[in-house]
């Protein structure tokens, strides 16, 4: 007979995490953009809604209803030549508290020559104690178009909650052609909550964004962007050019006045509607 030499409350309890993956490819043919290739398993789905221009939407769906410790997802688009894809998500990404394990979230983007891909996701929402390490690699040529949006809410606002230790490692890299174009690496630990009020970190903002966008005519498009970018109301935002890119920043002090921020500069900068589970 085996005896446990262990307290059965100090047995460290044994879960079931969540894996998921997507591999998603499109092309176009005949000046309409098709879906090529699908792959899914575990948690992960790709939904494709009827669309009436030329471009193809696509839903992300994760199942398990939100990243808990220890889960592990990696998504994969390819937007191949001349193709135009959209990539969304249906709701705000809940990562709840962990106990110690690191979540991670892998998203590899690539587009062909000529191609358009819009990395269009709904904002990450992190509780108190949560743990995750978030990476973003892109690979689009000279002349193909791409736009990241990144949404990331520090607490649960409707509960008040702040987030007195947690983890986020968010890493970027972006490559154009043969070049690395843009890398950049956010990585907040323990009081979070408390580094984001100090004025080199956060000014007291608990909603963050970041968007890129890379096209061979992003540098030119500053001037406008700056232009047309919202000020005050809960929110401040800047934006910058460099590398063939423009990078727009966006801090606010809840994920109403963010999105009140967010919603119509992207109507005004694509120059197209918003993807529709944004609306819903």
């Amino acid at each position: 007979m085996f005896v446990s030499a262990l307290p059965f409350d100090s047995v460290p309890a044994l879960r079931q995490r969540a894996i998921g993956r997507v591999s998603f490819a499109a092309a176009a043919f005949n000046g309409q953009t098709r879906p090529m290739r699908i792959e899914e398993s575990g948690s992960m789905r790709i939904r494709l809604p009827r669309t009436e221009g030329a471009g193809l939407d696509a839903v992300l769906v994760n199942t398990a209803g939100g990243i808990a410790c220890g889960d592990r997802f990696a998504v994969e688009i390819e937007a191949l030549t001349d193709a135009s894809v959209t990539i969304a998500t249906p709701a705000a990404e809940k990562v709840y508290r962990s106990d110690g394990p690191v979540s991670n979230l892998s998203v590899k983007l690539t587009a062909g020559a000529g191609g358009r891909l819009d990395w269009l996701p709904q904002e990450t929402i992190l509780f108190d104690n949560a743990r995750l390490d978030r990476q973003l690699e892109a690979t689009v040529p000279e002349d193909a178009r791409l736009t990241l949006l990144e949404a990331v809410v520090f607490g649960r606002e409707a509960r008040a909650e702040r987030i007195m230790d947690g983890l986020f490692i968010d890493r970027w890299r972006i490559r154009r052609g043969s070049r690395l174009v843009y890398a950049d690496t956010l990585r907040l630990a323990g009081p979070i909550a408390d580094l984001l009020q100090k004025p080199s970190v956060g000014n007291g903002a608990r909603a963050l964004a970041t968007l890129i966008h890379v096209a061979p005519d992003a540098e030119a498009r500053l001037e406008s962007v700056r232009g047309s970018l919202p000020s005050g109301n809960g929110c401040d935002s800047a934006a910058s050019a460099w590398n063939g890119l423009l990078a727009v920043r966006f801090c606010a002090v809840t994920i109403g006045a963010l999105r009140a921020a967010i919603c119509p500069f992207l109507l005004t900068f694509r120059g197209e509607p918003l993807p529709r589970v944004w609306l819903s």
